[in-house]
């Protein structure tokens, strides 16, 4: 739930444009909708959840916004050129670093909320995510071992491919066998899920069962937060940093393979968001 801010973000990142400054603007009204639909908000609760957004997304503009635009401005001196392995993960470590000090500020103004829910309200959000794990195990669990690369192939297809343009048959190839070798499979991605979605609920129910002071149950959900990153397992931890460092070598090896018009329309598309960026921070 609470990283939700972050990914409505970099999704619209990844829309174009267009999208960027509507759907900014827009995050607190997406934001309430989304939560409202997860643990069905009284009517205070939903005024508080509404401000709260409203003040999380005052203070993202006016402390974050700015730096989301110099990683742009790196990303384009980078996409001219071959990269190493190590400098996407550069680049990934100053993301992750924005994620913690975005998820610290929703985490502090969410916790007078998260307080107030009561127990049918988490049941509620129980009944969502069963609903939710059912569409994610038909997806990513159905079908044969070919049929689900091929769903995971095409959906990295594209997602390359708005940003490089049309992939070739070489890289095309090259992205299959990245996914053929990668780390990840459906099945621990379930479990992690189901561990992740677990961890919220407990601490949100022990909100309401042990009373605690709101630094206390700040300082609890921030543990689940953390935790959703490292997780306490250490099979699971080695796993999140493979996957990490797989990422990051598989990225530096497709964008090497682009030619110089995939990479020069990769920098138009990083220069079109920063100056789309740089206006929204403007905004008062």
């Amino acid at each position: 739930m609470m990283r939700r801010w972050f990914w409505l973000l970099f999704f619209l990142l990844l829309q174009g444009c267009s999208a960027i400054k509507l759907g900014y603007n827009q995050l607190p009204t997406l934001g309430h909708w989304w939560l409202d639909s997860k643990v069905s908000f009284d009517s205070a609760q939903s005024a508080q959840a509404r401000e709260a957004l409203q003040q999380l997304q005052r203070w993202h503009r006016s402390v974050e916004l700015n730096a989301y635009v110099d990683w742009l401005v790196r990303l384009q001196s980078l996409a001219v050129r071959d990269v190493e392995p190590q400098q996407v993960c550069d680049v990934w470590s100053q993301v992750s670093e924005g994620m913690d000090r975005l998820m610290a500020q929703t985490i502090r103004l969410a916790t007078p909320i998260a307080l107030q829910l009561q127990p049918r309200q988490l049941r509620h959000l129980a009944r969502h995510w069963e609903e939710q794990n059912e569409e994610w195990e038909k997806e990513w669990l159905s079908g044969s071992p070919e049929e689900r690369l091929r769903r995971r192939l095409d959906r990295t297809l594209s997602r390359y491919g708005d940003f490089y343009g049309s992939l070739n048959e070489q890289q095309t190839e090259l992205l299959r066998t990245q996914l053929q070798k990668s780390v990840w499979h459906a099945e621990w991605g379930r479990r992690d899920r189901l561990r992740r979605q677990e961890s919220l609920l407990k601490a949100l129910q022990r909100l309401q069962q042990d009373g605690l002071t709101a630094q206390q149950a700040e300082a609890a959900l921030l543990v689940v937060w953390r935790q959703w990153l490292a997780p306490p397992q250490a099979s699971d931890r080695q796993l999140y940093a493979s996957l990490t460092e797989q990422a990051c070598r598989n990225l530096a090896e497709l964008h090497n393979s682009t030619s110089p018009e995939q990479r020069q329309r990769a920098v138009r598309r990083l220069r079109a968001y920063e100056r789309d960026l740089r206006e929204l921070a403007a905004q008062p």
